[in-house]
């Protein structure tokens, strides 16, 4: 897909069983798209919605002209959805965000605000986020271990929620892995970047889409995508539980063969057994999920499947 200077602003949102939303989402951007000088579209990537969304988006682009709808043949994931927006982008900037108005669509003119002054990446810092303690506590801590685990400074407490430059564009659809991390991979792909405060609200309505275990799994494509440090965590392990092991053999044996002792008993040892092998399963689970990432590198199976894309109040195009 081919960036046009014809349009400023591409605004892509993933869409996920979002029925109860999508009226009032639409209502807000539209006072946002209004205001902005220059024209913008609208990318809803329906990700395999099973509710009544992708008939209330075919409604809305019916009605205006700004709006494009691609429609994936089943649920591939946020990430997947954001992708494939990303992917048909066609303005000067993009600006990604989620679709249940956690997010304001008025911050977006700050964004914009930013970019007028040179900077090519302006993401939103999330302040006073209105989850539960436990999945602030777990942002809060993900942040921070990924940075340091890093090769790169990411940025604390920054989500998807952002502008991004054509030319950030262009960088990140050159990132074919197929786990991606979007928020990593917009800061490994370096520019001029900030960031400004936005109030993260409670969701418009409904419940959140977003499991705990998507946020895991999310967590781990995050770590184990840009860092190794897993693995070499594994090594020093090894290497000091070996150095353990042989403290212990020799103290062993100058208790038994020099002072008639004996120095490990049945429960001591069994002890250390059952330590050392939950600590080999761990570290053989890691191995193991960077093997997986590999395997599916080398499957090189689309990130994605159009199932339909619509647009500009024509009837439905088939890729």
């Amino acid at each position: 897909m081919n960036i046009t200077n014809e349009v400023y602003y591409t605004i892509i949102i993933p869409i996920f069983n979002e029925e109860e939303t999508l009226w009032e989402l639409w209502n807000q951007l539209k006072l946002v798209l209004d205001s902005l000088e220059g024209d913008s579209e609208v990318i809803f990537v329906n990700d395999g919605s099973i509710d009544q969304s992708l008939t209330i988006l075919k409604t809305l682009s019916e009605q205006y002209k700004e709006i494009k709808i691609i429609s994936l043949s089943r649920n591939f994931g946020h990430q997947c959805a954001l992708s494939a927006g990303i992917d048909h982008a066609r303005g000067r900037c993009a600006i990604l965000m989620d679709g249940d108005l956690q997010d304001s669509p008025q911050a977006i003119f700050d964004f914009v605000e930013k970019w007028k002054d040179g900077y090519e990446v302006v993401y939103a810092i999330r302040r006073k986020r209105k989850e539960n303690w436990i999945k602030r506590l777990g942002f809060v801590t993900f942040y921070r271990i990924l940075n340091v685990l890093s090769g790169f400074t990411l940025p604390l407490d920054a989500g998807i929620f952002s502008l991004i430059d054509q030319k950030v564009v262009l960088a990140l659809r050159n990132m074919p892995e197929r786990n991606k991390y979007l928020t990593g991979l917009r800061a490994y792909a370096g520019f001029k970047q900030t960031g400004i405060l936005v109030e993260r609200g409670p969701r418009y309505r409904g419940e959140p889409r977003v499991t705990p275990v998507k946020l895991v799994k999310l967590a781990f494509d995050g770590i184990l995508s840009f860092s190794v440090v897993p693995l070499r965590i594994a090594t020093l392990l090894g290497f000091i539980s070996a150095g353990f092991s042989l403290i212990l053999g020799l103290i062993g044996l100058y208790s038994k063969w020099v002072l008639g002792q004996e120095f490990l008993s049945w429960s001591f040892g069994l002890t250390t057994t059952f330590f050392m092998g939950g600590v080999q399963l761990i570290f053989l689970g890691i191995i193991g999920e960077y093997i997986g990432r590999i395997y599916e590198e080398i499957k090189q199976r689309p990130y994605y499947i159009v199932d339909q894309i619509i647009e500009c109040c024509q009837n439905q195009i088939k890729p």
